[in-house]
């Protein structure tokens, strides 16, 4: 792997996956869209990193902040499972200093190139891992994490080995009793697989959690659905609520029993045998 990552500049890079593409925002003039393998997967704002211009990762915060409010929230420790651009890194490190965050990125390169290029906080506060998300999940000590954000994509679809009972079980058992586990679920319109993905989530957490813009829970459309699971319940306050609907994409939050009728029977989903 060469470690010399090349400045920041529009242009294609070799990765270790294929191509990484960065190209200019034009609405801010230190932003940045970064594309892997022809799919937008982050975009920055050297300057701002409090600005978020992907919805989902909007509805994300909006859920963190509600269970841990930066205002009275001491240390957070997060494990982000899929790291592409680290916008999301970016946005705790700022809202919470001390939070120490471990994000794990499969691509040597790219973890080399994104942290050469969007000044990320140094180590302890950020880490970047490279490996597979569901290999460093297992090899962690349980009971070390607040939240753990599952945002990994191969194309649009999460691959299924971190989509199953068995990983959300690994996953969940890095929480304390207070802890968040978010999933970013690809969902075409027929819902099917984030039906799936959603049980397997259910299986395992007492309380569930879904919040997604109204087309995308009808099944008019590709896009995005958040599953949030906990042991603790997990409410929507009026101002949650209100900030969901508040972005360029309102979005409803679902709460436990909502989001298990709209699960429905569909079967959750387990490693191979």
């Amino acid at each position: 792997m060469d470690t010399r990552a090349p400045r920041l500049a529009p242009g294609l890079y070799p990765i270790d996956t294929g191509t990484a593409e960065l190209q200019r925002d034009g609405d801010a003039a230190d932003g940045w869209l970064l594309k892997i393998n022809g799919v937008q997967s982050s975009h920055i704002v050297l300057s701002d990193p409090l600005r978020l211009d992907f919805e989902y990762m909007r509805w994300i915060i909006a859920l963190v902040e509600e269970r841990f409010p930066p205002e009275t929230t001491g240390r957070l420790r997060a494990l982000h499972q899929g790291g592409g651009g680290c916008s999301m890194p970016r946005y705790l490190a700022a809202r919470y200093p001390d939070a120490r965050q471990v994000v794990v990125e499969l691509d040597g390169q790219l973890a080399e190139y994104v942290r050469a290029w969007f000044d990320l906080p140094k180590a302890p506060l950020l880490r970047l891992r490279v490996g597979e998300a569901r290999e460093v999940t297992e090899s962690l000590t349980p009971g070390t994490r607040d939240l753990v954000i599952r945002d990994v994509f191969a194309g649009s679809r999460t691959p299924h080995r971190l989509t199953t009972v068995e990983f959300t079980h690994a996953s969940a058992a890095l929480l304390d009793g207070n802890g968040l586990f978010v999933a970013n679920v690809g969902s075409a319109p027929d819902q099917v697989t984030a039906k799936e993905e959603a049980a397997s989530i259910a299986e395992v957490f007492p309380y569930v959690a879904v919040v997604a813009d109204p087309a995308m829970l009808k099944g008019r459309r590709y896009g995005n659905i958040i599953v949030a699971g906990s042991d603790t319940p997990l409410d929507a306050s009026a101002d949650l609520r209100r900030r969901l609907l508040g972005g360029g994409v309102p979005a409803q939050f679902w709460d436990d029993a909502q989001a298990r009728a709209w699960i429905g029977n569909s079967r959750s989903r387990h490693d191979p045998a």
